[in-house]
């Protein structure tokens, strides 16, 4: 009978003992298991959705060639998932596409060449490694060639009017040449005299039968789809409310012919600090304006609602969607 009871205590514990093994197992896997289900299920990646055409100042893209649309969707893949880039894209637009358009229009440029900027420099006052500078990535002696004043005091390629003037003329000139605005965005990337010896080498008249540089070969497409997602933000997932964007600069122009100008001082005579005035007229380089050239030149200051941020954004639409995309 003892021995019984024993068999049964020993059978009992060996139960239990499986039975916490077996239980402390399944305890340590759920965690594991359960982060990988959800990961799963909740994180998903989709392809963005591709144009069935596509226009680059009326001129269509041929996407029935395999290159061209494979091409397309490599940069609606960078500009989709490059989120952050993106976004700070719609917000500079907002601000300095208002500016860009009319310059554009009353030169007969077509309209979409404001997204030639938009991939030239994000609309920064960037500056290239070969020295291009501003908005529309300017060389210096391209720049003086078509009216720019670059010197030791002032640097007109950072000047967003002007230098958007500058390359109104220059594009205007590469039409009159390729009679394409697709070869023009192309030219505009590696010059009418490159474009114009690729064609003649390679003996075709278009920019999709080019074999370019690695560059240029992708300029277009970068053109093309950057458009495709402004003009259909919420189709890619970008959700915009107008107080999400940077508003349009509230400036009042003064005139100066003066032969000596102290730029800080100068700003404290308008109230505004030195940082602002720059801000506002980047292309003035040194703090004294010596104006050896006699000639007068156009300040921007600030008007009082850009003094009160706070209150120009909250006058801003909650709507969502910009850029084209009907409301």
């Amino acid at each position: 009978m003892r021995r019984i009871g024993i068999f049964f205590i020993s059978i009992i514990s060996l139960a239990l003992i499986l039975a916490i093994f077996t239980f402390s197992t399944e305890t340590d896997k759920k965690p594991q298991r359960s982060y990988y289900e959800n990961y799963k299920s909740d994180y998903k990646i989709y392809n963005p959705p591709m144009p069935m055409e596509v226009f680059l100042a009326g001129e269509a893209a041929p996407l029935n060639i395999f290159y061209v649309s494979e091409k397309l969707e490599r940069e609606i893949l960078v500009n989709t998932y490059w989120h952050s880039n993106t976004m700070l894209l719609f917000k500079r637009a907002n601000r300095w596409f208002p500016v860009i358009e009319p310059i554009l229009k009353k030169n007969n440029i077509p309209d979409d060449f404001k997204y030639l900027a938009l991939i030239e420099s994000g609309l920064t006052q960037a500056v290239s490694p070969a020295g291009a500078r501003g908005f529309w990535q300017f060389m210096k002696s391209t720049g003086i060639s078509y009216g720019l004043r670059v010197n030791k005091e002032i640097d007109e390629r950072y000047n967003v009017e002007k230098s958007t003037q500058a390359a109104c003329d220059y594009l205007n000139d590469a039409y009159k040449k390729f009679g394409s605005w697709t070869l023009v965005a192309a030219s505009y990337n590696m010059g009418m005299g490159g474009v114009n010896k690729q064609l003649n080498l390679q003996k075709v008249n278009d920019y999709y039968g080019l074999s370019l540089n690695s560059e240029t070969s992708r300029y277009v497409y970068r053109i093309l789809a950057i458009k495709t997602i402004f003009t259909q933000p919420s189709k890619y997932g970008f959700q915009l409310r107008e107080q999400d964007l940077y508003p349009p600069l509230q400036t009042t122009i003064v005139s100066i012919d003066s032969a000596l100008v102290n730029w800080a001082d100068f700003a404290k005579e308008h109230n505004i600090s030195y940082r602002m005035l720059k801000e506002l007229n980047p292309w003035l380089k040194i703090s004294v304006w010596h104006n050896s050239s006699r000639k007068s030149i156009d300040i921007k200051l600030p008007d009082q609602s850009m003094l009160e941020y706070k209150k120009l954004k909250k006058k801003m639409d909650n709507k969502l969607g910009v850029f084209g995309e009907k409301k």
